[in-house]
């Protein structure tokens, strides 16, 4: 399998925040986001690995700024990290400015997916290789938050947590 780059499955939604989507204040239902999210992530998953994929977890979701009713939102999503079956998959959603159009970051999460065969058993998938020193730093990042994710787990010992010794070991 040859590796791929992020931009190979970078996927960008974007859509307009509508009366049903929020909450009494006027704004964007969380739950609505997050379905948002894992729309845009499964399809990054889908694009790297040419497999059916399903979400294993969601790692992180930052929700940092409100977003009201009426904003157009876009939600990119592309894989960080590809390791045997899985997929880490970093996702930045943006507020577009209505004046300007100029669009600020405002939430972002990191989800897991794996990709399955028809029979949902979790099959290879191609290694990623990242271009950009933002790909880069994601895809460092992405072993440390593996490892911690399995030591809490119970299926990695502390000790065999290579990448997360050097940051306790300052």
């Amino acid at each position: 399998m040859n590796p791929r780059t992020p931009s190979e499955s970078k996927t960008t939604l974007t859509d307009l925040v509508l009366p049903s989507e929020t909450n009494p204040l006027g704004n964007m239902f969380g739950g609505e986001l997050l379905a948002r999210m894992d729309r845009a992530a499964s399809i990054a998953a889908r694009r790297h690995s040419r497999r059916i994929v399903v979400t294993v977890s969601v790692n992180h979701v930052a929700f940092n700024k409100v977003i009201p009713l009426g904003s157009v939102v876009t939600v990119e999503a592309s894989i960080s990290r590809a390791f045997k079956t899985s997929m880490e998959v970093y996702i930045d959603v943006l507020l577009e400015d209505r004046q300007s159009g100029k669009r600020t970051k405002a939430n972002e999460a990191i989800f897991t997916f794996v990709a399955v065969d028809e029979n949902g058993h979790p099959v290879e998938v191609p290694e990623i290789q990242p271009e950009t020193a933002l790909e880069k730093e994601r895809y460092a990042a992405a072993l440390r938050r593996r490892q911690l994710s399995l030591v809490l787990a119970g299926k990695l010992k502390a000790q065999d947590a290579h990448e997360l010794k050097a940051i306790f070991e300052q």
